[in-house]
């Protein structure tokens, strides 16, 4: 790539856009550091901030905090410069990342250049002195100069940057005790999925998850490969409006008057089943990013929907193979994404599901960061109760059980105490098996129908 010959030809507007990606892309700083300099920049205060990037890098090898940025921005004696720090600071923070692959690509041919046409005027002394090793050598290192150094964590050098508090940025979920689990809530590159049987409420937990995290900012896109764009905008309705779903077009002044207040922007896109691939979805929140939307948090409902183009006989290869490629696209976006899927048949009867009876595949399980099931019988059902169960937690403990109280017309789910199973065996022990006098009116009418099922003649 052909750079230009100065800073100030590029023009203001790109030098911030370096500095804003030298603040907030550890890994464009790792690569550039040791050809970066303060001179190649036009203004006292961007000459200032790239300055300290580039001290604060070399002691502590991770970016310059905005914390540590107020601190030393108090030792600036100028206040004329001081204020024009601000506001460049100001400026970087909230610049778009939309072109930053040209803008990082850019000023590293740049900097290579210019190390480059550095090492050239000092050949010349070499060459008059007959030193043609030294001249050889400083051309190879200004070319090699700028090249990707980023190794991965390097655990010696990188105790700063793993303990500060926004190295995982997490997007919370409803429900503190998850919350709790996972140290705040799934992270970016983490991949969470929620398990139940038909019927049970999985679409209505992936609302949940939408709903909560536009509320508190974020922007979630939301991908529905089961029911319509409009009808999970309705159920959204319902959530943030608390009036049931089935109802709720009847309260469109409401939604007008709650939804306009959410703090985030939500998207919800329809994809086709048995069509869609995780291309598909790549592919939108490339276009999304294209048109300025920034996303915070992937939806998929629900993964074993859609389809691949490593086509195999045995379906339960290629859940496995989409379920993996949802995990890295979470990794290489950089992104949250949660997904949900359904139980087997023998699933659906237990009281806690266990991984072991994740429809399709158990290797779901091993792929995903957090696994979470949801049980819902048919009495569950009515009363309007469940149990959640962590299956799996790679940021704490697993294996508890919740009981829960949950209202599907509005999205509602809410934790309550842990869940005894020693309690249900209790009751089977001391309930009469051989006599109808413990059945009540819901069991009744579900084995009167099983018997007009079995007996369609009588």
């Amino acid at each position: 790539m052909v750079a230009l010959k100065s800073m100030d030809q590029y023009g203001p507007q790109f030098q911030t856009k370096v500095i804003s990606a030298l603040l907030n892309h550890k890994s464009f700083l790792i690569n550039i550091h040791d050809i970066l300099s303060d001179e190649y920049f036009s203004g006292s205060s961007n000459k200032w901030i790239v300055k300290e990037i580039v001290k604060y890098f070399e002691k502590y090898h991770t970016n310059l905090s905005m914390d540590v940025l107020k601190v030393e921005l108090q030792k600036v004696n100028n206040e004329v410069l001081q204020i024009a720090i601000k506001e460049q600071l100001k400026s970087a923070y909230s610049s778009s990342d939309e072109d930053l692959e040209y803008v990082t690509e850019e000023f590293s041919s740049f900097c290579k250049n210019q190390q480059l046409g550095k090492a050239l005027l000092k050949s010349v002394d070499l060459l008059n002195s007959g030193e043609y090793d030294s001249i050889r050598t400083l051309v190879d290192n200004a070319l090699k100069a700028g090249q990707d150094k980023n190794v991965g964590h390097e655990y010696k050098k990188d105790i700063e940057d793993r303990y500060r508090e926004n190295h995982r940025v997490v997007v919370p979920t409803p429900w503190p005790e998850i919350n709790s689990l996972l140290q705040g809530g799934l992270g970016n590159g983490d991949y969470g999925m929620l398990f139940g049987n038909p019927g049970g409420g999985k679409s209505w937990l992936m609302v949940a998850l939408g709903g909560f995290a536009t509320k508190l900012g974020y922007n979630p896109i939301h991908y529905t490969l089961e029911l319509g764009e409009s009808y999970v905008g309705l159920r959204y309705d319902a959530y943030h409006t608390k009036i049931p779903v089935d109802t709720i077009r009847e309260h469109k002044d409401k939604v007008e008057e709650v939804v306009p207040n959410l703090k985030g922007e939500l998207i919800i896109t329809e994809l086709i089943s048995g069509k869609a691939t995780v291309t598909t979805i790549e592919a939108h929140i490339g276009k999304m990013k294209d048109l300025g939307f920034k996303p915070d948090l992937i939806i998929v409902d629900y993964a074993d929907l859609m389809t691949t183009t490593k086509r195999t006989v045995d379906r339960k290869a290629e859940i496995d193979y989409i379920n993996l490629k949802l995990k890295g696209m979470a990794k290489e976006l950089d992104l949250p994404v949660w997904s949900v899927s359904q139980v087997n048949r023998e699933g659906s009867k237990e009281n806690v599901i266990e991984g072991n009876k994740a429809a399709g595949s158990y290797d779901k399980t091993m792929i995903t960061d957090f696994s979470m099931s949801l049980s819902r019988k048919r009495k569950d059902k009515v009363n309007g109760t469940g149990r959640f169960h962590i299956m799996k937690n790679r940021y704490g403990p697993d294996g508890m059980t919740y009981n829960a109280k949950i209202d599907t017309s509005i999205g509602y789910f809410e934790f309550l105490s842990e869940y005894d199973e020693e309690d249900d065996e209790e009751q089977l022990i001391s309930k009469p098996l051989n006599t109808f006098n413990n059945v009540d009116n819901f069991d009744k009418q579900e084995l009167r129908s099983r018997f007009f099922e079995l007996n369609p003649k009588e």
